[in-house]
C-alpha cells in the first residue's frame, strides 16, 4: 500500500503483537523486569494488568521468547474455562498424552507425574494466562490448588496473569482470597507518556526500515498523543490511517491534520477539534481522502 512510498520494508503500526517490534519503554521495561525477577523466584502468582490496548499480550510474548532454556513454558491465550478443560489444555501445551476418557483423578496425575519429570531435568514450568479477567471464579480456584504441586525445594508450577484491571476486582472475591495472598510480584501496565511517544513511532519505523528524517511532524505527534491517551494500539491504528491519508495526498509528511482525519476515523481515539475554521473543510477533504485510499 504505501510501504514503498515511504521507503518501509513493512507497515510498521500493525496491532499484531510482534515481538521484533517490543518498545522498551520505563513501563514496558519495568514490567518485562519484574517478570524475569519473579520468574527466577519460582514462588507463587504473579499478575500484570493493564487497561485494553496497553500491550500485555506483547509484553507476555516477549516475556516468553527471553527466558532461557532452563524454562518450559505454556501459553493459554484464552482462559474462559472450565476447571477440568483448563487442565486438559495445560496438559496439551506440556505434551502429555492423555487416555481419551481420562477422569479426573487421571489427569491431575498425569500433569504432576510430567512436571515432577521437569523438575528433575532442571526446568521449570510457567503457565501464562491472557486475558485473565475472564478466567471464571471456580477456575481461578483451581489454579490455586495446581501451585501446591512441589518438591520439597520448590514448586512445580508457577503462574503469571496478564489481564484488564477486572482482574483486580475478581481477585477481591472472599471464595479465592487464599489465591489473592500468593501473588507475590504485580505490575500495572499503563500508557506511553508523551515523550516516549516519539521514541516510540521512531523505533517502529526503524524497525520496518525507514532511514529517513521524521516522517510524522512534531504538531502531528502532539495531536496523536491526546487523541491515543498515549494507548499503544490506537497510536497504531491512528497512525496506521494517517499514514494512508498522507499517501492518498503524495505527501511525504504526516500532518496534523492527517490524524485529525484518522482520529475522527477511530473507535475510541478523542475526537480532535481543529482550531480554526478552515479546518472542517480539510478534516472532510482527509476524510474523503481516507476512504479513497481503503477504497483502493
Amino acid at each position: 500500500m504505501y510501504t514503498a512510498h515511504f521507503g518501509l520494508r513493512e507497515a510498521p503500526f500493525g496491532i499484531t503483537p510482534d515481538t521484533s517490534y517490543f518498545f522498551t519503554s520505563p513501563h514496558s521495561q519495568e514490567a518485562l523486569n519484574t517478570l524475569l525477577v519473579a520468574a527466577r523466584t519460582g514462588e507463587g502468582f504473579i499478575k500484570i494488568t493493564g487497561e485494553v490496548g496497553t500491550g500485555k499480550t506483547l509484553l507476555c510474548r516477549k516475556f516468553l521468547a527471553t527466558l532461557g532454556p532452563d524454562f518450559v513454558s505454556a501459553y493459554i491465550p484464552n482462559p474462559y474455562l472450565e476447571p477440568r478443560t483448563l487442565m486438559l489444555a495445560l496438559a496439551d501445551e506440556l505434551d502429555v498424552v492423555l487416555d481419551t476418557e481420562v477422569d479426573q483423578h487421571q489427569l491431575l496425575k498425569s500433569i504432576t507425574a510430567r512436571l515432577m519429570e521437569l523438575a528433575a531435568g532442571g526446568q521449570r514450568v510457567l503457565l501464562c494466562l491472557d486475558e485473565a479477567q475472564a478466567i471464571p471464579q471456580v477456575t481461578l480456584e483451581a489454579l490455586r490448588l495446581l501451585t501446591n504441586l512441589e518438591t520439597e525445594k520448590k514448586k512445580l508450577l508457577q503462574i503469571v496473569l496478564f489481564g484488564q484491571p477486572e482482574l483486580n476486582r475478581n481477585l477481591q472475591a472472599d471464595s479465592i482470597r487464599q489465591l489473592a495472598q500468593r501473588i507475590t510480584f504485580h505490575y500495572h501496565l499503563g500508557p506511553l507518556t508523551r515523550d516516549d511517544l516519539d521514541f516510540y513511532l521512531a523505533h517502529r519505523l526503524r524497525v520496518a526500515g525507514f532511514t529517513g528524517a521524521r516522517l510524522f511532524s512534531r504538531t502531528a505527534v502532539r495531536r496523536l498523543y491526546w487523541a491515543s491517551g498515549g494507548i499503544p494500539r490506537l497510536v497504531n491504528i491512528v497512525a496506521h490511517k494517517a499514514l494512508m491519508l498522507a499517501y492518498g495526498e503524495g505527501r511525504q509528511q504526516v500532518s496534523d491534520a492527517h490524524i485529525v482525519a484518522a482520529a475522527r476515523d477511530t473507535i475510541g481515539a478523542k475526537r480532535l477539534a481543529w482550531p480554526w475554521l478552515t479546518a472542517f473543510g480539510m478534516v472532510a477533504a482527509a476524510g474523503g481522502g481516507l476512504a479513497w485510499v481503503l477504497a483502493q
